[in-house]
């Protein structure tokens, strides 16, 4: 097993990245499905704390994952997958990336222009209200979301199409 990516295989350090990416998703996603329904109290509290502290842990991991794939290229696509099926995949990817992103940036500025403070990168973080704008970045969460269900939809889809259809095994690179 190789540490890094090679030209037909995900490395280690990728398939962990990936795959606990994925797995906070999972956890995150319906989390904050969940909270939306809550009533204010001490469990909306400690939800949402848990909420953030996984939404700022996925947001490191893309950001690690994208130094990371700077330095650690993708492994090639079969030359039998033709050069829109190439595209679309890096299309996801990018988008699922800019997706991860722009719902954390969006959660942390709609709880600031809040009026809450939160603590960044050991650093605590307080701005002035502005209602308005915090829930204009709420908008963009929820859009952001829906959004990112999809584009992992299409990601779940695109490997299980080529196992069945065209016989590629595009699982076995990541597991």
């Amino acid at each position: 097993m190789h540490i890094k990516n090679t030209i037909t295989e995900y490395g280690v350090i990728s398939k962990i990245l990936h795959w606990v990416s994925a797995l906070l998703l999972f956890i995150q996603i319906p989390l904050g499905f969940y909270l939306v329904d809550l009533d204010f109290g001490e469990q909306r509290i400690n939800i949402e704390n848990i909420h953030i502290i996984i939404g700022l842990s996925l947001f490191y991991l893309v950001i690690i994952r994208l130094l990371i794939k700077i330095f650690n290229p993708t492994p090639k696509l079969e030359p039998s997958i033709f050069k829109g099926q190439k595209f679309l995949a890096k299309l996801n990817h990018l988008l699922l990336y800019v997706t991860i992103l722009s719902i954390t940036i969006s959660g942390i500025l709609k709880k600031l222009f809040n009026g809450e403070t939160l603590i960044i990168l050991f650093k605590e973080i307080k701005i002035q209200d502005n209602f308005g704008l915090a829930d204009q970045f709420y908008e963009i969460h929820i859009l952001s979301n829906y959004f990112m269900i999809a584009l992992i939809s299409i990601h779940v889809l695109a490997v299980i199409v080529h196992k069945i259809f065209f016989n590629d095994n595009l699982l076995k690179r990541m597991l």
